[in-house]
């Protein structure tokens, strides 16, 4: 997959909204390692390979560093990382996701992205409480498909937002 270009953003809906308001939702679906991920796909702003990426100094151990897309600053995290994984060897089959959501703008550093595909409100489930009691709660639900188990990820919750701000300071730096 090449560098995919989407033009806008969009609000991710809860699984609740989902279900109550369209019948089905877009996504794209990232693997880190062997598990399968997934993003509601209206703050995907493009997808693309992994390229140059300069450090800055003294970030969070999930922050790879920033990139200038078209002129603008995006800070970039490692997403296996940010998940509390080991760290990955960049091959030709990464990725970065960039999100453009409401206060933030990043990108995501996935192993690859194996498609983008419409589920049906009612193949999503909520995430099991005990899954999202920790201090994180950016998982969103699960997507049944076939004999597949898909973590729903809301990309607006997986920064809190000291780290939002954190990134926002790096940016300007």
């Amino acid at each position: 997959m090449e560098n995919v270009h989407r033009k806008g953003g969009g609000v991710c809906m809860s699984v609740t909204q989902s279900k109550n308001q369209v019948e089905d939702i877009q996504i794209v679906v990232f693997k880190l390692g062997k598990e399968l991920f997934a993003s509601d796909i209206h703050p995907v702003k493009e997808i693309r390979r992994v390229d140059e990426i300069t450090p800055v100094p003294q970030a969070p151990d999930f922050v790879e560093g920033i990139i200038s897309l078209r002129g603008e600053i995006y800070p970039i995290i490692d997403l296996g990382i940010r998940f509390g994984k080991e760290s990955r060897e960049i091959t030709n089959d990464s990725r970065i996701i960039v999100i453009d959501v409401p206060g933030s703008q990043y990108g995501m550093i996935v192993d690859s992205v194996m498609e983008v595909q419409r589920v049906k409100a009612d193949n999503i489930e909520e995430a099991p409480e005990l899954v999202v009691r920790g201090s994180q709660k950016f998982l969103q639900g699960v997507v049944k498909k076939e004999d597949q188990l898909i973590l729903l990820v809301d990309v607006e919750k997986i920064l809190t937002e000291g780290e939002k701000k954190e990134l926002k300071e790096a940016e300007m730096a």
